[in-house]
């Protein structure tokens, strides 16, 4: 989630069902940066990581879940 919200109350309904869950979550620097790394061509407030049984990408998604959940600590 983007940390340079001017409206916090667009991402503040993620964030409780992220707590009740135990999903990790971690806040980037800017809205921009976001839409960059998510490959957007404008600002991004909020992404998600998912991961499907057979993806290619499944060993990366748990090895950044897993440095998110050491940041939390």
């Amino acid at each position: 989630m983007a940390a340079d919200l001017e409206a916090l109350e667009i991402i503040l309904h993620l964030l409780l069902p992220c707590e009740d869950k135990n999903v990790p979550y971690v806040f980037e620097g800017s809205k921009q940066a976001l839409g960059r790394a998510c490959g957007a061509s404008g600002p991004v407030v909020a992404c998600s990581a998912t991961i499907e049984e057979g993806s290619q990408l499944k060993q990366q998604i748990q090895s950044i879940q897993q440095s998110i959940e050491r940041l939390l600590v």
